[in-house]
């Protein structure tokens, strides 16, 4: 059975010098999580310029859902990259854009025709359908939720409520956003319990904002994460996005659903909204999409997507090489890894209930699929976050060889590649099993 190998500290002298490299030309706002320098990479496994080798249960955030460098996506790519690199899809056609587009049309959740934008990264997808509400519906405003993470462009930003760094210094924002309360059971903002709440996140919009605030003719559009991201993976109750969406077509609203980090069979269904059997107006995706490549998309009912000729487009978007990948990455994803995701997520879940039971520290363990979260508290009663138990086991785990990252104030997040095996699985957990009993027992 493959297992990290460290053989120097970290970061070791050739990683430490790129590293040093790095400080003085790149952006100070990256928000870089630890010193991880990547040299290569296959399958769930980094090698970085010292020989050191890391199981990465981050697939680049939720990116490399295939594994890093597949060598059916590569294959695609490379044979992509001797017929043709670019013509803007924006004033021209080529064939891997439209069998992208055709493919999304039809994987995507609801009866009908479908529409599809392609883009680069997933902030652009969730413009062009905020944009694109707008258009369509002739109305200026949008409901968004507190710890939402939608990408960093003004719009996408302003929809966004998980860190108000990625604010600060940045206003005015884009008028007629509206954040409310998501529906986070563990920690209900309204300190009640479900189901007996009846949904009380969702009544509220109606029986306190629209009634008090803001009139529902002049939103255009609800802006959710079918589970949120950024925010904690937080998983909604199941039938919250139904209570939503009930809502939203009751007052003529469009419903977008974000599925740029919880899509592409990440959670065991091809999207995580048809855990909750509600079919969006429009439905953004992008990381997973393309094994790595930039693209995203975002994706509409035929009678949504009525702006025309010129409002809208992209130079890069549906680049020829990035369509290649992404049509190998969808072959894969349906051919056997949405299943194996549900599966290493039922193994996975197992583990972390099971080390639940062992910590106190271990609050909350939340997820579905290869999309699973442990919040660490002080304190299970009075639910006290502790960021700093959180950060310490993410830095011990990497130092063990076990890549992962953060997400929430407290929260630690498990998106392994879908290509993961039961052993590799077993691999990661005992390496987290082992540094939360140092920092945690």
């Amino acid at each position: 059975m493959r297992r990290p190998r460290i053989k120097t500290p970290l970061p070791g002298p050739k990683a430490a010098a790129l590293i040093n490299r790095d400080e003085v030309v790149t952006s100070p706002s990256l928000p870089r999580e630890y010193a991880l320098v990547l040299d290569k990479a296959l399958g769930c496994w980094i090698t970085d310029p010292d020989g050191n080798d890391f199981l990465d249960f981050t697939s680049g955030i939720a990116v490399c859902n295939t594994g890093h460098c597949h060598p059916k996506v590569v294959a695609a790519a490379q044979a992509q990259l001797a017929r043709l690199i670019h013509t803007c899809g924006a004033d021209f056609y080529h064939e891997p854009m439209i069998r992208v587009a055709e493919k999304l049309g039809e994987i995507a959740p609801g009866e009908g025709s479908k529409r599809v934008f392609l883009a680069n990264a997933g902030a652009e997808a969730v413009e062009a359908g905020f944009k694109l509400a707008r258009h369509h519906t002739g109305r200026l405003g949008a409901i968004a939720f507190l710890g939402a993470f939608h990408g960093r462009t003004m719009g996408a930003v302003t929809l966004s409520a998980s860190k108000s760094i990625q604010k600060g210094g940045f206003s005015p924002m884009v008028p007629g956003v509206f954040h409310l309360p998501y529906g986070h059971c563990y920690r209900c903002d309204f300190n009640l319990t479900y189901p007996k709440c009846g949904l009380a996140c969702v009544d509220y919009i109606e029986e306190a904002v629209f009634e008090t605030r803001l009139p529902p003719e002049e939103v255009a559009v609800i802006v959710v994460e079918p589970i949120q991201g950024e925010g904690g993976y937080i998983v909604p109750p199941p039938d919250y996005h139904r209570a939503l969406k009930d809502l939203a077509e009751k007052y003529g609203i469009l419903y977008l659903a974000d599925e740029i980090q919880s899509g592409m069979g990440r959670t065991g269904k091809m999207f995580a909204i048809e855990h909750f059997q509600v079919e969006p107006d429009i439905m953004t995706v992008a990381k997973g999409i393309a094994s790595g490549l930039p693209l995203s998309a975002m994706i509409a009912r035929e009678e949504v997507m009525t702006w025309p000729r010129g409002a809208h487009g992209s130079t890069f978007g549906g680049n020829p090489v990035s369509c290649a990948a992404a049509l190998a990455t969808l072959d894969l994803i349906q051919d056997g890894l949405i299943e194996n995701a549900a599966r290493r997520g039922r193994q996975m879940k197992t583990w972390l209930t099971g080390l639940q039971g062992e910590y106190q520290v271990m609050g909350d363990v939340r997820g579905l699929g290869l999309m699973q979260a442990v919040e660490f508290v002080k304190d299970r009663e009075t639910k006290e976050r502790a960021p700093e138990i959180r950060n310490r086991i993410i830095e011990g785990c990497f130092e063990k060889g076990l890549c992962l990252l953060s997400c929430g104030r407290s929260t630690l997040r498990f998106c392994p590649p879908l290509i993961i095996s039961h052993e590799e699985m077993e691999v990661g957990l005992e390496i987290f099993a082992e540094v939360l009993a140092q920092e945690a027992g």
